[in-house]
């Protein structure tokens, strides 16, 4: 079995890069929540950050009969062909797994490179 390094994790789903004989693939990110999982570039993981913060602007409730209780709803992926059918709860934890990846791997970037002397 593959080993992993665990980017960022909440209560909705985990990221993390796969390691073998101690070498961390940083290439890409691996995201699981929901019973699904992706396996995604950094600017994809930014891309898809950028969708659901657009998707979370563009919920409006305040009208509707339903007032935040709606059963699911489409959520857009960064891969064309994949849609994803969220509740609100859900897309707020995906909002927040995708937020705390980007930061995390940020962070590191800036400490392990540019912090570098």
């Amino acid at each position: 079995m593959k080993e992993i390094e665990q980017i960022y994790l909440n209560e909705f789903g985990v990221a993390f890069h796969w390691k073998k004989d101690n070498k961390v693939f940083t290439g890409k990110v691996q995201l699981v929540f929901k019973e699904t999982g992706f396996y995604l570039s950094y600017d994809e993981v930014r891309a898809f950050g950028q969708i659901i913060e657009k998707t979370c602007k563009e919920m409006h409730c305040g009208g509707c009969c339903h007032k935040a209780h709606c059963h699911k709803f489409l959520l857009k992926t960064p891969l064309n062909q994949i849609d994803l059918a969220v509740t609100r709860n859900e897309i707020t934890q995906l909002k927040d797994l995708i937020e705390g990846t980007i930061f995390n791997i940020d962070l590191c970037t800036y400490i392990n490179k540019v912090c570098r002397n």
